[in-house]
């Protein structure tokens, strides 16, 4: 079994397990923005907006480049938004998976 592998899959995967993460890479999908931009769709300060993306940084999803006195992010390989896409598709399958459950628990219940 190759571990090293696995671990880079997961340190990728711990790095889209954080809501705020998610937002940030949904904004970038726009193209590349200034951290002081984000704040205000994320409803954030500047100082967590920069801890989620070092975390995104780390894991290499995102790169940075300094603009003047702007700090620019991007995001390093476009397929992270296929993954991003997979991942709502799944989750809105669950959803609709639930609220049939739920339907039918309520036509019992009638």
């Amino acid at each position: 079994m190759e571990t090293r592998a696995y671990k880079w899959q997961a340190r990728i995967a711990k790095a889209l397990a954080h809501p705020t993460r998610i937002a940030i890479l949904e904004i970038l999908r726009r193209g590349e923005v200034c951290v002081c931009d984000m704040c205000p769709d994320l409803e954030a300060s500047q100082a967590n907006v920069s801890q989620h993306l070092a975390v995104l940084r780390d894991s290499n999803l995102v790169a940075a480049q300094r603009e003047g006195t702007r700090m620019m992010y991007h995001v390093t390989d476009e397929r992270v938004f296929r993954v991003l896409d997979l991942m709502g598709s799944i989750a809105h399958g669950q959803l609709d998976a639930a609220r049939q459950a739920l339907a039918a628990l309520e036509n019992i219940a009638a």
